[in-house]
């Protein structure tokens, strides 16, 4: 089990937005160390659909309490230090942290400290692991939220969630046969006479490039069905112009 552990957070904003981060990456656990603020129905005020996340919320009064049964301690920190420290890169946090997960055990710990201080040497000593995320060396710090955002990421990854697939269209499309391509580009070829686009162009060098655009995709037969509808509407309102004898100033 990974847990997401906040030493002294202050906002309750900050709160919410680990709450939804946590909800869009799949964590379940949250410990809260002496809250400066904490009300469960403000926080679904702001991270809606979360109640499942928010039920399973702990408070401790120190963070002795909140890491007792933790088997593994990941503390996140802005600053350099120069006391010795096992440190790590959030990717290979993230690896290490999971492939412990696997092994089962007690409780892997995320440990994140308050917005304006972070984690004191004495929060880190009780730290298996620490964590720098690499930014800009003149503006290191970064929201607490957006430091738990990225290292739910990189958990993610280490958990395959790229393997993934996309979620398929609502309404799949056979690929375009070779004749209904044909009619495409008759059609484009007339509504592109109908405007006279070939005015000042070569239209088989023009028609030969519309081709290559077609079969790079290639297009499948909806795609194609709607190409060809917008085409036949340039070419007949090309015709009814030329019937009214206005003159269009291209």
């Amino acid at each position: 089990m990974i847990v997401v552990v906040l030493h002294e957070p202050q906002d309750l904003v900050n709160i919410a937005h680990v709450v939804r981060a946590m909800k869009n990456f799949g964590a379940r656990d949250l410990r809260l160390v002496n809250p400066r603020e904490y009300e469960a129905y403000r926080i679904e005020g702001i991270a809606h659909q979360t109640q499942d996340v928010l039920a399973r919320v702990r408070t401790f009064a120190t963070l002795a309490e909140a890491l007792a049964d933790c088997v593994h301690v990941v503390g996140f920190t802005a600053r350099g230090r120069t006391a010795k420290r096992n440190l790590q890169r959030p990717r290979d946090a993230a690896a290490e942290v999971v492939s412990l997960a696997r092994g089962g055990g007690g409780p892997m710990a995320l440990l994140f400290g308050r917005e304006d201080k972070g984690l004191s040497n004495e929060d880190l000593d009780r730290c298996h692991r620490v964590v720098t995320i690499p930014s800009d060396p003149t503006y290191a710090s970064l929201n607490l939220a957006h430091a738990v955002i990225i290292m739910l990421y990189e958990l993610a990854l280490a958990q395959g969630v790229e393997s993934r697939p996309f979620k398929a269209p609502r309404r799949a499309s056979e690929p375009a046969a070779v004749e209904e391509l044909e009619r495409l580009f008759a059609d484009v070829a007339r509504a592109l006479g109908a405007i006279e686009f070939f005015k000042t162009r070569n239209a088989d060098g023009v028609m030969r490039t519309m081709r290559e655009i077609a079969h790079r995709g290639p297009l499948d037969a909806r795609e194609v069905k709607l190409l060809r509808a917008m085409a036949i509407e340039v070419t007949k309102y090309g015709e009814r112009l030329a019937r009214s004898r206005l003159h269009v100033d291209r």
